[in-house]
């Protein structure tokens, strides 16, 4: 919602419900398919941080994630190879988009401009969050042997275009949502209002 409208603990937890299933829909997939959509959970996770103003629903969203992965991993016969020790590094991942979600709220304002500031943000984000998780698998699995760290820079490289869209697919996807929910609310607004019958002579 617009920064203008208060949200009251029903929008709260609409919010914090839709991008729980939207993760939950997308997960297993990191980046789609002609059969599925990429993982959304890089652009859900800033989303959180941008509608939901507590920090409550930050932890509830790390556990699902883990809930997921473990799931996938265990019935849905996804591969374990990202399962390392460096999988904690998930922890400052996602709390990075969420900190830029809360950045960019503090800096929204109901304008066309905002959507430079948005797509800043969202670029700085996501490409922290990339070096976190990436670097932390380099430093904390075992699954690279003696790959040195340029030729482990080379190989990944392919993989940010793909990180990056798919966040901004997702939060473009949702700024849409948000203009339009926005457009709707100041046009009832704007709508006259019907005077009373007057009474009859």
């Amino acid at each position: 919602m617009a920064r203008t409208m208060a949200l009251n603990q029903k929008h709260l937890l609409g919010i914090g419900a839709a991008l729980a299933a939207l993760m939950a829909a997308t997960r297993f997939h990191h980046f789609g398919s002609a059969a599925y959509l990429p993982d959304a959970s890089l652009a859900v996770f800033f989303l959180a941080g941008f509608y939901v103003r507590g920090a409550w629903l930050l932890p509830l969203l790390l556990v699902e994630a883990a809930v997921i992965d473990y799931l996938a991993v265990s019935v849905g016969g996804v591969s374990d190879w990202c399962i390392t020790p460096a999988y904690a590094f998930l922890l400052p991942t996602y709390a990075t988009l969420w900190l830029g979600g809360r950045w960019n709220a503090q800096l929204y304002r109901p304008d066309w401009r905002t959507l430079v500031t948005l797509g800043g943000i969202l670029s700085l984000t996501t490409s922290a969050a990339f070096l976190i998780s990436n670097g932390g698998f380099f430093f904390f699995s075992d699954r690279l042997g003696d790959m040195g760290w340029f030729e482990y820079s080379r190989q990944i490289a392919h993989y940010f275009p793909l990180y990056l869209g798919a966040a901004f697919m997702y939060v473009a996807f949702a700024a849409g949502v948000h203009a339009l929910f926005i457009t709707l609310v100041a046009t009832r607004l704007q709508r006259p209002r019907a005077e009373p019958p007057k009474p009859a002579a």
